[in-house]
Formats: structure tokens, sequence, C-alpha cells
């Protein structure tokens, strides 16, 4: 369910009713928790953008103090919307997180039931429900659908995992109707399968992109085209051989270019572009780590090849970092992240025009939403 101060309500209320900001001389990020969100370890706010133009600029899902997931919209006028899907779990760990918002307001996520089984759903404008379950997806604990992008067209994308514990594919259409798919060439035992990208998995042609698991366990990127074509592949240097490390897609925008990332033979993380004619480009920041599970690791893509992530160093904390398809990488720290072990700063996306999503872990380990806007 991770991740895949006190609300600063007038200055973030200034910035939002202006719907988009004109760019800055020098970046501005502001913070934020939704309503309700946790004050301990581990609680609080996660958040990421949507695409701007739309009438919902932030999404995101909270903590509260009990352990509970609740999921949240922030509107262009400041306003919170907070809530839970019916039938959503009520015990630590379980509960509604929201992960695809359409241009109107509708929105997309999934939620974990008493059972710890998980459901898709879709919410209108008005706040009702559309609760759908991806046939032959599990009915047990850590089973079930898992909805993770939403394009404007009202497609949802995302992964289901069968009653054997191994992923799947689907696509729901605006209609209702679900259709499922798999690699091919992925492994069938548990733990295993193909499994998508959240949050920017998919885009507006229906795109979508995510990784694989092979027999070995070890992972392979792929894309899927509008018309169902899957394309595997592999980042250059990419340790092939280690299960549970490989080449990973995190985002696709409108012209099919995939962020993702891959370790090395250290198993230290490097970040790249894939063009759609399968060339690719690598980059990595100056301070990332280079032990193993460290690195630099890209999260979202915008129509112009901009990259948000983040890199953990050699002390394990996180940092934000920008990539530009000039080749710059630009590093930047909320200044109210701490700077332990598994502290620091996390962006999840990237607007057309630079303002980046994300979220970041304080000195006591409690998650906050942020905003950088250029």
């Amino acid at each position: 369910m991770r991740r895949i101060g006190i609300l600063m309500l007038v200055v973030f209320f200034c910035f939002v009713s202006k719907a988009w900001p004109q760019a800055q001389t020098k970046p501005q990020i502001i913070t934020f928790d939704a309503p309700g969100a946790g004050t301990g370890p581990g609680q609080g706010t996660w958040a990421y953008g949507a695409n701007e133009g739309g009438l919902i600029p932030v999404l995101g899902y909270y903590m509260d103090s009990e352990g509970v997931y609740h999921a949240f919209l922030l509107s262009v006028d400041g306003k919170f919307t907070t809530f839970e899907a019916p039938g959503a779990g009520t015990g630590p760990n379980q509960g509604t997180i929201v992960y695809g918002v359409t241009p109107e307001g509708w929105s997309t996520g999934n939620y974990a039931d008493a059972q710890d089984n998980h459901h898709g759903f879709l919410r209108d404008t008005k706040g009702n429900f559309t609760i759908f379950n991806v046939l032959n997806a599990g009915t047990g604990a850590g089973q079930g659908t898992f909805a993770g992008n939403m394009n404007p067209k009202g497609e949802i994308s995302g992964s289901f995992i069968d009653g054997s514990g191994v992923s799947h594919g689907f696509i729901r259409e605006r209609d209702g109707k679900i259709s499922t798919f798999d690699v091919s060439i992925a492994g069938t035992g548990a733990g295993q399968g193909t499994a998508l990208a959240w949050v920017t998995g998919m885009n507006h042609e229906g795109a979508i992109t995510g990784w694989y698991f092979d027999e070995t366990g070890a992972y392979h990127g792929f894309v899927r085209q509008p018309d169902g074509r899957i394309i595997t592949f592999d980042a250059p240097g990419a340790d092939r051989t280690l299960s549970g490390v490989g080449t990973y897609g995190t985002a696709v925008n409108a012209e099919g270019v995939i962020s993702g990332g891959y370790p090395d033979q250290n198993g230290s993380y490097r970040s790249f572009l894939r063009t759609p004619d399968g060339k690719f480009f690598s980059f990595e920041a100056a301070n990332a780590g280079l032990g193993f599970g460290q690195g630099t690791f890209a999260q979202g893509i915008n129509p112009s090849n901009n990259v948000p992530g983040f890199v953990l160093d050699a002390n394990n904390v996180y940092h934000g970092f920008l990539y530009t398809p000039h080749g710059e990488v630009t590093v930047f720290d909320v200044p109210a992240a701490g700077t332990s072990a598994l502290q620091g700063t996390e962006p999840v996306t990237i607007s057309p025009s630079g303002v980046a999503t994300g979220f970041y872990v304080d000195g006591n380990g409690v998650s906050h939403g942020f905003q950088r806007i250029p």
C-alpha cells in the first residue's frame, strides 16, 4: 500500500485558485496534509498530480492515526474531498486508495476490505461508486483487483492477482467492459506474472507500460500498444539474472516515450528514457548511492520528456530529482524533509508545465504532500 507540517492553506489556496502559476524566477515548494492524516511514524499523506486543465490538480491518499487508508482529491479551488469506498475495511493497512482521475473529476483506485481482499472502484463527480472485480481475480488476502491508472477517455488499467498469487493485466473500458492480458513469456508461479505501473502507467491513447516477472523471478519491461500488441524490453546493461531485479517501466507519455529504471551488475539503479523506436537514454544523479538497491529511480514523465524521480544516496536518504531531455539532472529536497535513512523527498508525477507532485518523509517518519512549482 506504500507509495508504486501543517497544511499551508493560505499559500496553497493562492496557488490552486489561479489554476497553474506562471513561471517563477526560483522554484517554489508548497507542502500540505490531507485532513485527518495521522501524525505518527509511517502515517501521513501521499500525493501525486493530475494533468493540467481538469478540476482536480492533486490526488492521493492518507493514513489516519489508526492505520487506515483514505482517498482524497484536491480541487483547483483548494478544497479537499476525502472518501472511502463502500465495503472498505477499517483495520490497519485496509481502506481506500485513489490512483487516477479524469479532467471532469471521475476517479478510480482500489480498496482492501475487512478480509484484506482488493476491489477496484470508479467514483463519479457526485460521489457515486461503481465497484468492479476482474473475472478470475483471487478472493484471498492480498489478492483481487488493483485499479492503477485512468486516462481522459475513462479507460482504467491495472493488475489483478489470481487465486494462485499470479499477477495479470486488465483494461476496463468506459462502458464497463473488462479485458485481460499477459505478457506471453511471463512466469506463471506465485509472485510472478504481468504487473502494471500505477498512476502514470497508461497514456491518453491507451498505451500501457509496466514489467513482467519471468520464471526465475527477474523482471523485464513491456509496453502494450493500444491495438493490443505487446513489446518487451530490457535496458542495455541491466542485470537479467537475479531474482527480484531487472528492467521496469514506470510511465508512458502521449508520444509513447517510457521512463523507467534498471540495476547494474552491482545492484545499483539507473534510470532511462525509451523512445517508441526502442532507443534507450540512461541517466543517473551525481549523488546517487552505488550500493545494492540504491541509485536513481525515475517515476513519471510529461509530454516534453521531463522526468521526476528520487535518488537513494549512500546513507539511504531519499532526494528528489528532475531530469530534462537535455541530460540535466536537478536534485532537490523539501526543506522539512528528514535526513535519516528512509526519510527524504520523493516526487511522483510531473505536469506539462513542469509542476512536480509527490511526498516527503520528515524526521519523525511522517509523510506529507508537496508540489514543486518551476
